[in-house]
């Protein structure tokens, strides 16, 4: 038996030799951690590695958030705050019905497993995405969408989930109901994330005022705020994502007027270790969970119509997300136009299409449906739970290995990378961006 300490050690390690062969070859490290996990899963001498998924929620996603929060560039984040909410809750809310539509017709799933597997597989996780662009130079623009998306994106998902999980439970739905409680929800968990982004810098000030401040101290303490406003959020049942991201945006956009330059530059190598070490772990064990969602299948269930069903539900994901692209693209522009009498240029199809091709599902997926519970309060077996993640593990694979490693052809052959294969040609702004070349994108 091994020690789960040396287990970790010994992931550790792999990922770190993952991730020299993927700079070698050329692969975007998190892709090549998925392939590396699941050859390792279906090795007969590797040991059963499983965990609570909680853990995920709790340990992994705060401070990946927060971090990503923090990176983010509020003005451009707010300039872009329309495409973003239409990709963060209007593309996940779509895409769930989408999902559902075709697990109840196709799949035969019940409406409420059915509406639960679209919730999951709903949110794309841009930390591969963002990877594979950094690799071949996309316009700014494109990676603040991205990460915008990915920021509000989980937020909405896990929402929907819990009201899907609800209904399952009590058999009863209400859109008034889930509407409110979306609402509520992502509102409570915004304003705690801003109320202890804001105590925290606070803290920080004070602590320079007092000559307290510590390089280590204040580090450790940025590390230990995604958390500090997660946990208060969860045990109040609001959305505990929005809340490490609101912090995220907030502490992001002030903190030149918080910390020096030089502990700025400490903190974020620090940071970048973290966000490195957890998102290395968190991508082979994707790979790795293999083993324990074969485990966990139904034996009853064919080998031809499981390949058939994961094929046609990671098809359904890709296109649905297409699909919504054009129409969220042009349609709020064509309004722009016809109500406001504002001549807001239209976008590029190169710059939609590579948005569109950018939905790689990643960890929240996963985290999500592991997490299942096994029964429902009345005692009962939770339906399709082990079919739910089955399918969820390969529309992960399929979109993070197949869209993952298709994604820089797709933009070099769309032309989008000429904007900014020159550093020095790069808009300065979102407000200098071109709009009527390859680099305009989904605004």
């Amino acid at each position: 038996m091994f020690h789960p300490v040396e287990i970790v050690l010994a992931l550790l390690a792999v990922a770190v030799g993952l991730g020299v062969l993927a700079r070698r070859i050329g692969i975007p490290y998190p892709i090549l951690l998925v392939i590396g996990g699941l050859v390792l899963s279906l090795q007969p001498w590797v040991p059963d590695i499983t965990f609570d998924p909680q853990i995920i929620f709790l340990l992994f996603l705060p401070p990946l958030l927060y971090a990503g929060g923090f990176r983010t560039e509020w003005p451009e984040f707010r300039a872009q705050l329309r495409s973003i909410t239409l990709l963060a809750v209007g593309l996940v809310l779509f895409s769930t019905a989408a999902v559902a539509l075709a697990a109840h017709y196709w799949a035969g799933l019940e409406w409420g497993p059915a509406f639960v597997l679209g919730a999951i597989i709903s949110p794309p996780d841009a930390v591969a995405a963002v990877a594979v662009t950094q690799r071949v130079r996309v316009p700014p623009l494109i990676v603040t969408l991205l990460e915008g998306e990915s920021l509000v994106n989980d937020a909405s998902a896990l929402v929907v989930l819990r009201v899907a999980i609800g209904a399952i439970a009590t058999g009863t739905f209400s859109l008034v109901d889930a509407g409110l409680q979306f609402v509520v929800v992502s509102a409570g968990g915004i304003a705690i994330g801003i109320a202890g982004a804001w105590l925290v810098i606070q803290l920080h000030r004070w602590l320079d005022r007092r000559n307290l401040a510590d390089t280590k101290l204040t580090i450790t303490i940025t590390l230990l705020t995604p958390y500090a406003v997660y946990l208060p959020a969860e045990h109040l049942h609001v959305s505990g994502v929005l809340a490490a991201v609101a912090a995220g945006l907030w502490v992001g956009s002030r903190c030149e007027k918080v910390f020096t330059q030089e502990l700025y530059e400490e903190a974020r190598a620090v940071w970048e270790w973290v966000d490195f070490l957890l998102n290395s772990l968190i991508f082979i064990l994707i790979g790795l969970m293999l083993r324990q969602v074969l485990d966990g299948l139904d034996g009853g269930l064919d080998l031809e119509w499981l390949v058939k069903t994961a094929i046609g539900i990671s098809l359904v994901v890709i296109v649905t997300r297409l699909v919504w692209m054009f129409p969220g693209a042009y349609v709020p522009r064509w309004l722009d136009r016809k109500i406001l009498g504002v001549p807001t240029p239209y976008p590029a199809w190169q710059g939609v299409v590579v948005v569109g091709w950018t939905g790689m599902r990643g960890v929240v997926s996963l985290a999500a449906a592991l997490a299942l519970p096994l029964t429902l309060d009345n005692g009962t077996r939770f339906p399709d739970r082990s079919l739910i993640q089955f399918l969820t593990f390969w529309v992960i694979f399929a979109t993070l290995v197949g869209q993952g490693l298709t994604l820089p052809l797709v933009i070099r052959w769309l032309g989008v990378s000429d904007a900014v294969d020159n550093p020095a040609d790069a808009p300065a702004s979102i407000d200098d961006q071109p709009t009527d070349g390859p680099q305009a994108i989904y605004e």
